[in-house]
Formats: C-alpha cells, structure tokens, sequence
C-alpha cells in the first residue's frame, strides 16, 4: 500500500473512531497526533481537516445522490469513506479523481460489506461526473 494509501485508511481509521465515541474528528486526530503510536502522516491529517471543515456540504451531497440511502442508514464505515473520498475527489485538485476513487474503493472492498464497493464507486463516479457543476 502507497503511502497515500495508508494515509487514507488512517484517516478514515480516524473519522470512524470519532463518530463511534461521539467526538469531534478534530479532537481524535489530535490525540494521535500527540500520542504518535504510531505517527499520523501529514496527509492524513489534511484529509480529516478538509472533511471536517466541509462536512455540512459532503454530506449533503452524499443524501442527495445516495438514491434510496439516508446517511443513517449506510454502515457508519460507508459513510466515512464516501466523506473521505468525497472531500478529496472535490477539494484537492492535484490528486487525479480516478486514483481517489480506486483508493476509496478499494478500502470499501477491504473493510465493509459486499455491496459497499460498488455503491461507493457508483456515488463518487457520480460525483466526478458532477464535479464541474456543484456549488463547492
């Protein structure tokens, strides 16, 4: 696994531990961040402050486009990942859209159900497609 790659599991490692106890994403991150056990890489931790800081427009796009789906009732590991992916497919320009979508993709086959990898490639997929168009 790439270092990128890593990096994307530690923060979606991050964002599931923090909806599990009810904390602020910002907070856990900073308790590894101080704990270093292991280091959070750099990338990381621009991953879960970009979803933070746009999480009120990520999940609004992620309840208009998951058809048939409310954020309630995806697995909480299906919504971190399509809050990661989506941040990182909409906000960081210099990562190209289909290796974030391979990537998010790819942690979906590892860590959730059967059906979550093609339902978080159909969304993302979705949204590159819409890229141009949405209000970021």
């Amino acid at each position: 696994m790439s270092a990128r790659g890593k990096a994307r599991r530690r923060a979606l490692d991050i964002l599931f531990e923090a909806e599990a106890r009810s904390q602020d994403p910002l907070a856990v991150l900073a308790e590894r961040l101080e704990r270093a056990e292991p280091p959070v890489n750099e990338y990381t931790a621009t991953l879960v402050e970009g979803v933070c800081r746009h999480r009120a427009r990520i999940d609004e796009l992620i309840t208009t486009y998951a058809e048939g789906w409310t954020l309630d009732r995806m697995p909480a590991v299906d919504r971190n990942l399509l809050r990661g992916g989506t941040y990182e497919l909409l906000w960081m320009p210099d990562v190209p859209e289909g290796v974030v979508i391979s990537e998010w993709v790819g942690l979906a086959s590892e860590l959730s159900t059967d059906e979550s990898p093609q339902f978080v490639n159909g969304l993302m997929a979705r949204f590159k497609q819409l890229k141009p168009s949405l209000a970021l």
